[in-house]
């Protein structure tokens, strides 16, 4: 299942490790996840189901599901798809059982910032570099290294030079990683997540590293969360086999770790994330049977749709997945054709012959820490559904509370490290004036204009203004700032 050769990455794996599945040894390397790992060796089945006891497989690859909960050296419920393996460790199937092992006593420290930073992808760290310039900075972020969703993309970016543009993701997540662990003034935690959010007369945060068993107290003036988005679910038969993926985990799985997610695979969505995952699959030698699309037409970019239709994949348009089969994990799909009313046409089925399934069809914003905050929250269709109400600064109803990135409004990663940069810039002038903060300010929010013109920048256009006019609605004119 390993990926051997690729015309764009090389997986410098690290030492060969052995750890212990189920009572056997298997083989891993250092800088593995477990889950990945796990995958490696042929391993789908990570859980199952509380009531029915139906097998749970790898879905999203970034810690938001529970899918791959398992027990690890005695702790139940250990996400394994982000928690690096090692070597001698324990990992079984979650038993239900209280644990045997006693937890041990963790250690408490308390830290104080000028700005916290919950968060380490592309808007996460271009807050923490901006805001750096003027305060002192602490990033958090529950994997074990920075970059977010930038480390899995290989595809070249558009855009701005400033933005990156003609870069791949994983060159951008190098460089902005590169940057911020040269500021002296940002500490970094990593295997941290942020369990909670209280309001002690100022802002307070609770967060753990469960490896290394320690409890972190946070006072900061300020709070940017940059907690990104998570993959959608889409409700059909068999959703919930292994070898039903998220697109992101897919990602993960083939570009960050070097493992197929299968043989041969179905993508549901055709919009820019299903046709790139669609030729990252191909460069990793993984057949892809077809991608299908709700929608009556490609939702993305004519680029990368030619590029893939030009490789032999059929993109069937007003189709979807009617069911997907197998014995304990993906073997086939059916799919078929839909009417007007998004009902499936009787007689329209097609067998397709896989062994996993890519769910591209879209994200979440993962409000759940900044909802804690007391932040005006709002169902707004167009952000992907439910976003903390901001102005243009990226403050939330909750003074001193910003929010950026896919959290803030589902969106590309260009505009997500721009939104992080006003964040940080507007964070840090509002503890300190910064010379020239309003010809700073306005360059980047130019910026973000360019960016949502034309096409496709109209629904983030709409999503933006739904949002700042909701903010107003509560705030009245003048808001936060």
């Amino acid at each position: 299942m390993r990926i051997e050769k690729h015309p764009i990455l090389k997986f410098e794996r690290g030492r060969e490790i052995y750890f212990y599945y189920n009572g056997k040894k298997l083989k891993a390397y250092e800088g593995e996840t477990i889950a990945s790992a796990l995958h490696a060796n042929g391993i789908k089945v990570l859980c199952k189901s509380l009531r029915l006891q139906r097998p749970r497989g790898f879905f999203c690859g970034i810690g938001k599901c529970s899918s791959c909960l398992m027990k690890v050296n005695g702790i139940p419920n250990v996400r394994t798809c982000i928690t690096l393996v090692e070597e001698g460790m324990i990992v079984e199937d979650n038993d239900m059982e209280l644990p045997w092992k006693e937890y041990r006593k963790c250690r408490q420290e308390k830290i104080e910032a000028d700005i916290a930073i919950v968060g380490g992808g592309p808007a996460g760290l271009n807050a923490a570099i901006e805001a750096s310039k003027y305060a002192n900075v602490l990033l958090i972020d529950e994997n074990h290294k920075l970059g977010g969703q930038l480390i899995k993309q290989t595809h070249k970016f558009f855009g701005s030079k400033e933005e990156k543009a003609g870069t791949r993701g994983i060159e951008i997540a190098k460089e902005l990683e590169k940057e911020v662990n040269g500021k002296e003034n940002v500490k970094i935690l990593l295997n941290t997540s942020v369990i909670g959010y209280y309001d002690r007369g100022y802002h307070f945060l609770a967060a753990v590293n469960q490896l290394e068993g320690i409890l972190y107290e946070i006072k900061a003036k300020k709070i940017i969360f940059a907690t990104g988005a998570q993959e959608n679910m889409l409700v059909f038969e068999g959703n919930d086999l292994p070898g039903v993926y998220g697109a992101g985990g897919v990602q993960t799985l083939m570009n960050v770790y070097g493992v197929k997610p299968g043989n041969a695979g179905l993508i549901v969505g055709a919009g820019n994330v299903g046709l790139i995952l669609a030729y990252q699959l191909l460069q990793a030698g993984v057949e892809v049977k077809a991608i299908v699309e709700a929608l009556p037409k490609i939702g993305g970019y004519f680029v990368h749709a030619a590029k893939v239709r030009r490789c032999g994949v059929p993109i069937y348009t007003r189709h979807s997945i009617k069911k997907a089969y197998g014995n304990g994990k993906v073997e086939g799909a059916i799919i078929a054709k839909l009417d007007e009313k998004w009902n499936f046409i009787e007689g329209s089925e097609m067998n397709i012959e896989c062994d996993f399934i890519c769910l591209a069809v879209g994200l979440t914003p993962s409000i759940r820490l900044v909802a804690q905050t007391g932040a005006e929250i709002s169902f707004i269709n167009e952000a992907g559904g439910w976003v903390a109400l901001h102005n243009e600064y990226m403050e939330t109803t909750k003074k001193g509370i910003y929010v950026a990135g896919d959290l803030a409004n589902i969106e590309e990663a260009s505009t997500a490290m721009i939104e992080g940069k006003i964040a940080g810039l507007h964070a840090a002038n509002s503890i300190k004036p910064i010379e020239n903060f309003e010809e700073k300010i306005r360059e980047y929010m130019e910026e973000l204009e360019i960016f949502r013109q034309g096409y496709f920048g109209e629904r983030p256009r709409k999503a933006k203004e739904a949002i700042r006019r909701k903010y107003y609605e509560k705030m009245g004119n003048r808001g936060n700032s």
